[in-house]
């Protein structure tokens, strides 16, 4: 009976939101800390107030999310605004939400954008990368618990989470664009304190060349529930171990001069997708 309240939840906020759209998107994009300015390029935008959805997240930040509804490259887009945290206090089973919505509304795609601390020594604040993996050592998953079946398999493989083919459109848009597109593994902590020196120096040997306190819970529940994904990280800080008494100032300002280019790249690999 859970499971099926459960998945009733999640159906009823994508109705909702079909009802006002009208279209069902097929790509889907998450946006990280400075990066809206992908919204200027959008036609006909409609915008859906988290709060406003039935059974939905509302966002502890102190300004309200949104789903923006629109045109880009000539595909039928849903962006979201802000994403939610496991250090603002949910449960991992709750983080699961939101692409668990985006795959009834019809998405097949998802595009994902955060801000992460550059771990690797060849990376550097500025620096757009893409994520090729991840390691995930918190001991904690969104699709823990009763498995919905609507959605996928309780056993689900995860060694092309972030796919191979949306990867090499990236890296063949960037070459196009004259961006010089990194790529490396993402690392993710809980937060919300940024990481020891130590600790960085953990992740750097383990393998980790970015971290940050995001992006995996969305991964994981797309890959679930059978979502491509493809997966940006903006560089914005260097990690504890490079730099003394980080505290995180820069990093929307970082981010938002970078977000003209990581725009612009993403607005062309849209239009390279089928």
């Amino acid at each position: 009976m859970l499971k099926k309240k459960i998945f009733e939840n999640y159906k009823k906020s994508a109705d909702y939101i079909l009802e006002k759209i009208k279209t069902r998107p097929e790509l889907a994009i998450i946006l990280g800390t400075g990066l809206e300015n992908l919204l200027d390029e959008m036609e006909n935008k409609l915008e859906i107030d988290y709060r406003d959805v039935p059974n939905f997240l509302v966002s502890t930040s102190n300004s309200e999310g949104k789903f923006i509804f629109g045109k880009l490259s000539g595909k039928f887009v849903i962006c979201m605004t802000k994403r939610f945290h496991y250090y603002e206090g949910y449960d991992f089973d709750e983080l699961a939400m939101p692409v668990y919505v985006l795959k009834l509304l019809g998405v097949k795609n998802l595009i994902l954008t955060n801000a992460a601390g550059a771990v690797n020594y060849n990376f550097y604040p500025g620096d757009i990368c893409l994520i090729r993996d991840h390691i995930n050592f918190a001991g904690v998953s969104p699709t823990r618990g009763n498995n919905l079946s609507e959605f996928g398999e309780r056993f689900y493989p995860i060694d092309n989470l972030y796919d191979k083919e949306l990867r090499r459109i990236a890296k063949k848009s960037a070459l196009e664009e004259g961006i010089d597109l990194k790529e490396g593994v993402y690392f993710f902590t809980v937060g919300p304190f940024f990481e020891s020196p130590s600790e960085i120096r953990a992740i750097r040997s383990l393998g980790g060349d970015l971290v940050g306190m995001s992006t995996i819970t969305e991964t994981l529940t797309a890959g679930h529930c059978g979502i491509r994904v493809l997966a940006f990280s903006v560089a914005t800080n260097y990690s504890s171990d490079r730099i003394e008494n980080m505290d995180g100032s820069e990093v929307e300002d970082v981010a938002r001069e970078v977000s003209p280019k990581l725009k612009n790249l993403i607005v062309k690999i849209i239009g390279e997708l089928e």
